[in-house]
């Protein structure tokens, strides 16, 4: 005797070897003993094991389903009653277990109820289930049609709307994921080259860029629609005259500097500071965008602003108006000594915007060192604040003339052609400049941190550079705290901070109170997203070194060790490993050679070709 049983989920058939109550011994139709539970086993027969199984399938696949489903009564059933009426005769052991076989492979028509018995899907039930298989198939049928473009080297518009969606934050369940996902695996290209094949990646930066956007400006660069800012509040005025030092491609000027003699026969300071938050209220649409945005986006070619252009322009230090400004005044003895300091709200003047390529002609280290009589705008107080500077940096302890010469790149890119120049760190504006910001912050925080009132400090200790809502030493700079407030228009860190600062020279409660949890979210969020900003800046300087490299046909580079196996490309600022790089000292120089630079997924290969001589090595300053 043959038994007809299911076994996880399949129909099979044994020959009886034993038999108990609850259990039965078979031999399979392929020779293997196994032991079934007898609940399993649906029909006992007599006939040839072997065509069983092959008979029952080819009868199931005649069986018309809708003609099944309609011919099946409402309530629940038993297969043995179905089959009767379906073949309109007591079945045989084939005709059951094709009917058996029917009903359990389509339970979109048939509802399992339990062994043998089965109740048809409701109508609307079973329409819709036909009608999702029929999309389904329709969705295939789609999806094939894109695989086979895809793999011809066409790129179907509807995938290149999304293209950029697909590569950097793909929804799996769309059909135009899954034609691409199933087009890569069956060329076996990544998925990133498979779109620059297809024609898909025509700019590797609009690439980048369309990730960095994707990822932290959802709705665009754009700034939408906001109210304007506030009337700004009547404001004494000033008598210096100021004047800002930045490069000619900056818009948000947020610093400027002034110098004014006193009847005691010394100097008075002034850092003067762009204040935007006289003009931007509490949880204003500005607000909402500084604290969205956090801070601006720099990189090569452009930049993404923290603030919309009319915003900025209201408050941006602009040459030949007076400008609602956050002073710091400092009296300086001749002997550059600070004696006193003083907080203003006020207008001051701004004189002149000097740009770094036309002041750098006639105020540098030469002309400092070796005065030739050229007479330039303002040159008294830059020469003076230049001393005053060296002795603000020998205060702090960082002032080494014998330190190795740093510098600085700066990437051009015009219609897809990169220049690189390199500039001397530490020329005397920049060392101007950089050591009163750092004056200002490093004061600035002192006076809040009296008054206890928080702020977003930038400290550091043990190389590691964080940020924290109490003053602590910054050992890279050199002081005891470090407030970041000399940037209001570009970083919401200086821009929270100015509405400390004006809580504390206006002797009001501060907006942010010690232990307030808003703050530590808004400086969570700031490092975090100040952070990404700068590698995105990063990766977008590399892929331009990169790009250097092939246009200016550098085959050859040297190289500067940092450590171990990692080196800066001379001239460009450009970091990288080289594997196999022998033990070397930092500092050592090392001829390389390019075996290969890839765009697209911005990568080199270098070899090392030998050691060439001995420098000092730049070292990396985190605020510089």
């Amino acid at each position: 005797m043959n038994v007809f049983y299911e076994e996880s989920g399949s129909f099979k058939v044994g020959s009886i070897v034993s038999r108990s109550d609850a259990s039965l011994q078979v031999d399979t139709q392929h020779g293997k003993r196994a032991k079934i539970k007898s609940a399993n086993v649906f029909l006992e027969f007599n006939s040839p094991l072997a065509d069983f199984l092959p008979a029952a399938d080819k009868l199931a696949a005649d069986i018309d389903l809708d003609f099944l489903w309609e011919c099946s009564p409402d309530d629940e059933f038993g297969y043995q009653d179905l089959a009767a009426d379906y073949f309109g005769h007591e079945p045989s052991a084939v005709e059951a277990a094709a009917l058996i076989g029917r009903l359990h492979g389509a339970p979109m028509y048939f509802y399992k109820k339990g062994k043998g018995r089965y109740k048809k899907a409701p109508q609307d039930a079973l329409q819709a289930a036909l009608a999702g298989i029929e999309r389904k198939k329709r969705e295939q049928e789609q999806i094939d049609g894109w695989v086979a473009e895809l793999k011809a080297g066409v790129l179907p518009e509807a995938i290149r709307s999304q293209l950029m969606q697909l590569l950097w934050k793909p929804d799996k369940n769309t059909l135009e994921f899954k034609a691409f996902d199933q087009a890569s695996r069956e060329t076996g290209l990544p998925p990133l080259r498979l779109a620059d094949k297809v024609g898909g990646i025509p700019s590797v930066p609009d690439y980048l860029m369309a990730g960095f956007l994707m990822e932290y400006f959802p709705k665009g660069a754009g700034f939408g629609k906001y109210a304007p800012p506030a009337e700004l509040p009547e404001l004494p005025v000033s008598s210096a005259r100021a004047f800002s030092i930045d490069d000619a491609n900056t818009t948000e000027i947020d610093d400027a500097l002034s110098v004014e003699d006193l009847p005691n026969g010394n100097k008075r300071v002034g850092i003067h500071i762009a204040a935007p938050t006289l003009g931007v209220p509490v949880d204003s649409d500005i607000e909402k965008m500084v604290l969205s945005r956090l801070s601006t986006a720099y990189f090569p070619g452009d930049k993404i602003t923290m603030l919309p252009d009319d915003v900025v322009q209201a408050f941006t230090l602009q040459e030949g108006r007076d400008c609602p400004a956050f002073s710091l005044y400092a009296e300086v003895t001749p002997e550059f000594e600070p004696v006193a300091f003083e907080n203003r709200i006020e207008k001051v003047h701004i004189a002149a915007n000097l740009r770094h390529a036309e002041l750098e002609q006639v105020f540098n280290e030469e002309t400092l060192a070796n005065d030739p009589g050229v007479d330039y705008p303002f040159k008294r107080e830059l020469v003076w604040l230049w001393q005053f500077a060296e002795a603000l940096e020998k205060r702090r302890g960082k002032y080494d003339p014998t330190r190795p010469v740093q510098h600085d790149y700066n990437i051009d890119v015009a219609d897809g052609v990169v220049s690189i120049t390199i500039r001397k760190r530490g020329a005397p504006m920049d060392k101007l400049v950089s050591e009163l910001m750092i004056l200002a912050n490093s004061e600035w925080g002192r006076m809040l941190a009296e008054a206890d009132i928080p702020a977003m400090y930038r400290a550091q200790s043990m190389g590691k550079v964080r940020m924290t809502t109490r003053p602590e030493p910054h050992m890279g700079l050199g002081v005891a705290q470090y407030a970041w407030s000399t940037s209001p228009l570009r970083r919401a860190s200086d821009f929270i901070n100015q509405r400390q600062l004006a809580a504390m020279i206006r002797g009001e409660k501060p907006l942010f109170p010690q232990g307030d949890a808003m703050l530590f979210a808004i400086l969570r969020d700031f490092d975090a997203t100040y952070g990404a900003y700068l590698s995105f800046q990063d990766k977008m300087e590399h892929y331009w070194c990169l790009k250097y490299l092939l246009q200016e046909n550098i085959t050859a580079p040297t190289a500067t060790v940092i450590k171990e196996d990692l080196v800066r490309i001379d001239g460009l600022p450009l970091r990288l490993r080289i594997p196999g790089l022998p033990e070397l000292a930092r500092g050592d120089r090392v001829q390389l050679s390019v075996v290969k630079v890839d765009l697209l997924t911005q990568e080199v290969e270098l070899r090392y070709t030998g050691r060439l001589d001995h420098v000092e090595a730049e070292t990396d300053d985190e605020e510089n």
